[in-house]
C-alpha cells in the first residue's frame, strides 16, 4: 500500500471515530449554493459537512469551487480574521504554496515546445557558472520531476518559531543553489524520487537565463496574461497578500510561552519563489486548471511530461513515483486524480482533475496546521467528498 494511501486511510479512520477538532469561536454558517446537476448531487452533503463549522481548531475559513462535466458547486465557510468575525470572503486572495509549481512547469514546456528550452539537456550546459560538476548530468527534466537528487538547501531555523522569527528575510534563489550543491547528491539523477522545492528554483533561474527576462514576467506573459487571471500574481520581495484577503492563522508558541494562533498572513516567500510563492483566487486557479487540462497552456506532446510518473521509486519510502512535471497523482474513487497540493504558512491550497476534466476541485483553506506533517483535516475531507476514498 502506497504511503500517501496509508496516510489518507488513517486520517479517513480518525475522522469515522469522531475524534475531530476541538470547537473554535462561535461558527458561521455555511455559505454554498450547489449547482442541481444529478451528476454531482452525491457529493454535496460531504462537501458542506467539510467546511461545516469554520473556524475550527485546523482552520479557520476554506473556499472551495468543484466543477467539470459531472456537475458544479461553491462552498465558502468561516471567517475573514478572528478579531471581527466577518464571513469569509469567497473572492479573497491567499497563498497558493507548491501549486505554483504548475505554473513553472508550463513556463518551461511552453519553452520547450519552442526549442529554447531542452528537457534532455542538462542544467549544468544552461548554467555553468552555478551549477557544479558533481551534478553535471542532471537534466532539465530530472529538475522538473524530482529525479534530480539535489538535497535541499540550508535555511536558518527548523521550528515554525524560528521561521517566523526570520519571516522577513530575502533569499537569492543564486545562494539557495550554491548551498544545495555544495552538499553531496542524495541519488544518481534518474534512479529515484525526492519532492523538494530545489529543482524548480533552479528551473526558475533557467527559465530567466534563456529569456533573459524575469522569472516574474515570463510566468505572467505566457500564463497569467493569456488566460486572464487577473487576480493571479507573483509576490516577488512583498510579504504582503496585496487586495482583499482572508487572515492566515498558525499555532505556534506565543510569546507569553502558551500555544496558540498567531496571525501570519504578511510573511515573505522568497524561500518558496519558482517553486511555492504564487498568490492567486479560486476563481484564477479554476480557470488555470481548466485551461491547462484542456491543453491550452501546454500543447501536444509535451503536455503529455505532466501525466507521467517516472518510473522509478521514492527516495524515502520505496513506493512508486507519484510526481511528474509539475502534478502528481493519486487514486481516488477508482480513478486516477491529478493536480498539485500547496503550503505556506495559514494557508492550503490545491487543483485537481480526473485526466477528462470530468471533476475538478480547487480549494484555499486558512489552515492553522499548514505545512503539517498529515493533511490538514478539512482539506483532506475536501478531497474524499469531491473524488472518495482511496483505491489501488
Amino acid at each position: 500500500m502506497k504511503s500517501t494511501t496509508r496516510t489518507l486511510l488513517a486520517a479517513v479512520a480518525v475522522l469515522a471515530c469522531g475524534l475531530g477538532v476541538a470547537a473554535g469561536p462561535a461558527a458561521l454558517p455555511t455559505v454554498a449554493a450547489p449547482v442541481p446537476v444529478p451528476a454531482s448531487r452525491s457529493a454535496v452533503p460531504a462537501l458542506e459537512a467539510a467546511i461545516a463549522g469554520l473556524p475550527k481548531a485546523h482552520a479557520t475559513a476554506a473556499l472551495v469551487r468543484v466543477g467539470g462535466t459531472e456537475g458544479v458547486w461553491r462552498g465558502t465557510s468561516g471567517v475573514h480574521d478572528l478579531e471581527t468575525m466577518r464571513p469569509a470572503d469567497p473572492d479573497a486572495r491567499f497563498r497558493a504554496g507548491s501549486v505554483t509549481k504548475v505554473f513553472t512547469a508550463a513556463v518551461a514546456l511552453r519553452l520547450a515546445a519552442e526549442g529554447r528550452l531542452d528537457l534532455d539537456r542538462t542544467a549544468r550546459s544552461y548554467l555553468p557558472d552555478l551549477i557544479p560538476g558533481r551534478y553535471g548530468k542532471v537534466t532539465v527534466r530530472q529538475l522538473l520531476d524530482h529525479t534530480h537528487g539535489i538535497p535541499a538547501p540550508d535555511f536558518a531555523g527548523d521550528t515554525v518559531e524560528e521561521w517566523y522569527a526570520n519571516r522577513f528575510e530575502i533569499h537569492d534563489p543564486r545562494e539557495l543553489v550554491r548551498s544545495a550543491t555544495a552538499k553531496k547528491p542524495e541519488f544518481a539523477p534518474g534512479t529515484k524520487q525526492h519532492y523538494l522545492n530545489i529543482g524548480y528554483t533552479i528551473t526558475g533561474l533557467l527559465i530567466e537565463r534563456v529569456t533573459g527576462d524575469t522569472y516574474e514576467e515570463q510566468v505572467a506573459a505566457r500564463v497569467l496574461r493569456p488566460l486572464g487571471l487577473r487576480d493571479t500574481y507573483v509576490p516577488g520581495t512583498d510579504p504582503r497578500i496585496r487586495g482583499p484577503h482572508n487572515h492566515g492563522y498558525q499555532t505556534m508558541t506565543l510569546d507569553d510561552g502558551t500555544t496558540g494562533l498567531r496571525d501570519v498572513s504578511v510573511w515573505g516567500t522568497t524561500d518558496g519563489w519558482a517553486a511555492g510563492d504564487i498568490i492567486s483566487t479560486t476563481a484564477d486557479l479554476e480557470r488555470f486548471t481548466r485551461a491547462l487540462f484542456q491543453g491550452r497552456v501546454v500543447r501536444g506532446p509535451l503536455l503529455e511530461e505532466m501525466f507521467t510518473l517516472p518510473k522509478v521509486a521514492d527516495f524515502r519510502s520505496g513506493d512508486p513515483a507519484a510526481y511528474s512535471v509539475g502534478l502528481s497523482m493519486k487514486k481516488l474513487g477508482g480513478r486516477e486524480v491529478w493536480g498539485k497540493t500547496g503550503g505556506r504558512w495559514g494557508y492550503n491550497a490545491a487543483i485537481a482533475s480526473t485526466r477528462d476534466g470530468a471533476r475538478t476541485l480547487v480549494y484555499s483553506v486558512n489552515a492553522t496546521d499548514a505545512k503539517g506533517r498529515d493533511m490538514n483535516e478539512v482539506a483532506l475531507r475536501l478531497m474524499l467528498a469531491t473524488y472518495g476514498t482511496p483505491s489501488e
